[in-house]
């Protein structure tokens, strides 16, 4: 296939090794050809012939194998990408060392392709100064270094140092494959607030108004900003079920008005509020305490009920006037979502230009929405509109890379609003 691209995926003496093996299957499911280069402890925790099964090419761990090859140069110089899952304190420490003494470190030597270390140890491991300037050098040198996950890691420990799950390793494999500069740690300091899925509006204990929001493009949003660097808090609606990225703190909310208070709640302290949620934009005036029933008994009308709406509050608008009344000093930048249809009065820009000028956030990101476009897809496509008229495309491409797209306006904007 055109896209097929060669991935090595080092694999380092870890208890999390394991999970490289769902990493592997996957890249190797979406068509591309993966070489697995484990350490000699990381095959104490998972054999080679687990590797090459799921690979479908032999698994070496030293330089002094299939020496007519030349393997130690030839992965690296072929390489499209280098992921590192898990990465070790040793093994960070070895790379920024240049130590070349297997294969998989003199690989790391010989790529010149992008390169991405998913770390996992423990938190003291992880917190320890020796750890903290390794990653700051290997992200200085190009490398992404992912933050880890928290959650439990070996025993009864829990903390920062958890290896994330195999589909956010990749989903940014993806990313930095479809884009190299897509993650670099520009964003540290930066505190951001993210909203995203959709909010349901009760009926009765039963029914809700709601909407077809996924969450997908919001999540992308916050998953990408937390690996640049930022301190993201992450306030979910309703959601296609999507696993918290790692390194976010995520707030779970289900109506419009939940969004507002949580909005509200975190956002003073934020530089950065992204309104990527679908939030409803109407309510009903009353929510019955009892199902709606469907039939009615003897002498009751059959006539369907009537359903009086409210409007919700423009979350997003309230934002913008609280910063004006100067209630969020510390809040730099606004972005805003709009999925916009065209109609008889204009197309989906114009309908767009209207709401910049109407919300009066720094920037919308905008989406044509209809079948197959938005909504409960993995792909996106759109336009970035700035309040100080500049328009640019958002290219067709994975959620996830619109999400680098946007981070990348949004550090642009606050570098303009430093000078």
């Amino acid at each position: 296939m055109a896209d097929r691209k060669r991935i090595v995926v080092g694999v380092a003496g870890g208890i999390a090794a394991y999970k490289a093996c769902t990493l592997v299957r996957q890249l190797s499911e979406a068509g591309h050809s993966v070489r697995v280069v484990p350490t000699e402890s990381a095959l104490k925790f998972v054999g080679a012939a687990t590797f090459e099964a799921l690979s479908g090419n032999p698994v070496h761990t030293g330089v002094f194998e299939d020496v007519s090859e030349v393997p130690h140069v030839r992965f690296g110089q072929q390489a499209d990408l280098v992921v590192v899952a898990p990465a070790t304190a040793d093994l960070m420490a070895r790379a920024v060392a240049g130590r070349g003494d297997d294969l998989l470190t003199a690989t790391l030597l010989t790529a010149r392709c992008p390169v991405l270390f998913a770390p996992a140890m423990h938190t003291e491991m992880w917190l320890h100064p020796a750890t903290v300037e390794n990653v700051a050098t290997l992200r200085r040198r190009g490398v992404v270094v992912l933050d880890p996950a928290s959650g439990r890691l070996t025993g009864a420990d829990s903390g920062p140092g958890r290896l994330p799950e195999a589909e956010e390793i990749t989903t940014f494999a993806q990313l930095l494959l479809e884009r190299g500069d897509a993650l670099p740690h520009d964003l540290a300091g930066v505190k951001v607030v993210v909203t995203a899925g959709g909010t349901r509006e009760a009926i009765d204990p039963v029914r809700f108004i709601g909407n077809r929001s996924s969450g997908k493009q919001g999540y992308a949003v916050a998953r990408v900003m937390a690996q640049r660097g930022a301190e993201v808090t992450l306030i979910a609606g309703n959601t296609a079920g999507l696993a918290d990225p790692a390194g976010v703190d995520v707030v779970h909310i289900s109506s419009a008005a939940q969004l507002r208070d949580s909005v509200f709640k975190y956002v003073p302290d934020a530089h950065v509020l992204v309104m990527a949620a679908a939030v409803a934009d109407f309510r009903p005036t009353e929510v019955a305490t009892s199902k709606i029933k469907k039939t009615h008994g003897p002498g009751e009308s059959d006539a369907a009920p009537v359903i009086e709406l409210t409007r919700t509050d423009d979350i997003l608008a309230g934002a913008v006037r609280a910063r004006t009344e100067g209630q969020l000093p510390n809040l730099r930048a606004i972005v805003g979502f709009a999925a916009e249809t065209g109609d008889a009065n204009g197309d989906v820009l114009f309908h767009a230009r209207s709401k910049l000028q109407r919300k009066g956030c720094d920037l919308l990101v905008v989406n044509a929405v209809g079948d197959g476009k938005a909504f409960e897809v993995d792909v996106n496509d759109g336009w970035l509109l700035a309040a100080d008229g500049a328009e640019s495309a958002l290219e067709h491409g994975s959620k996830t890379l619109m999400a680098s797209r946007i981070a990348d306006a949004i550090a642009a904007f606050l570098r303009g609003k430093d000078e």
